[in-house]
């Protein structure tokens, strides 16, 4: 008699739970990152200087269309310090559904109080932002991190895909209604200030209410091949984080994979929570045809993941992000020409962005994963996504600062073809296959 193998069986069942963390998070992430607070924000900042005074902060002089930006830096810079910390302490418990679960309840407590951003309270609605931001993004190194576990290698591309594609249709569903509710606002009898907030309050719930499902339907792992470090937990987690430091050095590949996210990514993210301002701000769209457009964006995304990853099986992750990034540089080339109040270019430019978006981000997640060594998957993605939630401060920063100097997002957003290039070359230097053997994991049949 034989015994029947259980192991894929148990794998697609937690894989299923695990989508739900794509699908929950990505409310905040689209209605409220990349769509409703920049212009919010910017329209609140205004009401407190005028539209082209300037906020004083520490001593800087901000103007409100930089606003934004500037919030997502110091939200960026911030996580370089927290993520890390957390991805150690994260590899050395078996309850990470657990702390998933507790990462994103506060993080949509907080996106929860930017409902009560009104009138000039900018600052209120900016520290609400940043602690959601980064509460947000701890989750997601922790969800991450459950990536390695609960799939074999070859599997990857096509878990971290489907993923993104839960997340693309969770945060499409929500910000299609939030679409209608914005755009009706007068219809079902709200101001358009009440629909955002509104809008900007389901997208806490929608994250919290979701939630549930991963955190029920994840097994607590035991962790493996932790460092022996002494003292207690947080000490551990500190002295695991510094023996890792010292160790990526053995691991070239991962670090120059890291660098080159860091580049790419930077110009992703930052395009994407630009969009909407540049939509309004630049274009002179409504809100209501940006929320379209960003909508089209997420239904388009859906097939682009799931595309993207059967391309990957044939012909390798790393050549199809590669075409992903070379796709990044033509969308941010022909924003710098779109004409203003023309609806089926912005459209267009939607759709090519929903083709490349989740397959590169997707890919570089599942790609990243064949590098890191067994135990090590939270602070390996603690480090990668220090350079990710939010946007990096490199690709904010240049945005913001551009337009501070030009008064114009169209150079500001053209600016960002620099990182795509650059993450390119950095891309085409990493070694797939001694990679993988150097963290000592298993090849998937093509890279």
């Amino acid at each position: 008699m034989t015994i029947a193998d259980l192991g894929p069986l148990n794998r697609a069942r937690e894989q299923r739970a695990w989508y739900f963390t794509d699908w929950a998070a990505s409310a905040f992430q689209t209605t409220v990152a990349g769509v409703l607070f920049a212009p919010y924000l910017i329209s609140v900042a205004e009401n407190a200087v005028g539209e082209h005074g300037r906020l004083h902060v520490l001593g800087l002089s901000i103007a409100p269309g930089s606003l934004p930006s500037y919030v997502i830096t110091l939200s960026t810079v911030l996580s370089v310090f927290f993520y890390p910390v957390i991805g150690a302490y994260a590899d050395r418990i078996a309850r990470k559904p657990d702390l998933l679960a507790a990462f994103s309840w506060v993080g949509a407590a907080f996106a929860g109080l930017l409902f009560f951003m009104s009138g000039e309270n900018w600052l209120f609605g900016s520290i609400a932002f940043i602690v959601a931001n980064l509460a947000g993004g701890a989750a997601i190194v922790v969800s991450d991190s459950i990536l390695p576990v609960i799939s074999t290698e070859s599997e990857r591309d096509r878990v971290s895909s489907v993923g993104w594609a839960y997340g693309y249709a969770g945060g499409g569903l929500l910000l299609a209604v939030n679409f209608a509710v914005v755009s009706l606002h007068d219809s079902i009898g709200l101001d358009k200030e009440m629909a955002v907030r509104l809008s900007l309050l389901s997208a806490a719930v929608w994250w919290a209410a979701f939630m549930v499902i991963p955190w029920r339907g994840i097994k607590r792992h035991q962790p493996v091949a932790v460092e022996a470090v002494e003292g207690g937990v947080l000490t551990r987690s500190f002295g695991q984080l510094w023996a890792t430091l010292k160790d990526l050095r053995n691991y070239p590949v991962a670090l120059t994979f890291l660098a080159a996210y860091l580049f790419f990514n930077d110009g992703i993210q930052t395009v994407i929570n630009s969009a909407s301002t540049f939509g309004t701000k630049e274009l002179g769209f409504g809100d209501g045809v940006v929320l379209g457009t960003y909508l089209l964006v997420q239904l388009v995304g859906i097939g682009g993941a799931i595309l993207f990853a059967r391309v990957a099986g044939r012909y390798g992750a790393k050549r199809v992000i590669l075409v992903g990034l070379v796709g990044w540089m033509g969308i941010v080339t022909v924003a710098l020409v779109v004409p203003a109040k023309s609806v089926l270019p912005f459209l267009a430019l939607g759709v090519a962005i929903g083709l490349v978006l989740g397959g590169t981000q997707a890919l570089a997640r599942s790609y990243f994963s064949l590098f890191i060594p067994r135990g090590k998957e939270a602070e390996y993605f603690s480090l990668y996504h220090a350079m990710d939630r939010g946007t990096s401060w490199f690709g904010t920063l240049t945005f913001g600062l551009v337009y501070q100097f030009t008064d114009s997002y169209r150079p500001a957003i053209f600016a960002l073809i620099a990182f795509f290039v650059v993450g390119g070359l950095l891309l085409l230097r990493v070694d797939t296959a001694r990679g993988i053997r150097e963290a000592g994991n298993t090849a998937p049949p093509v890279i």
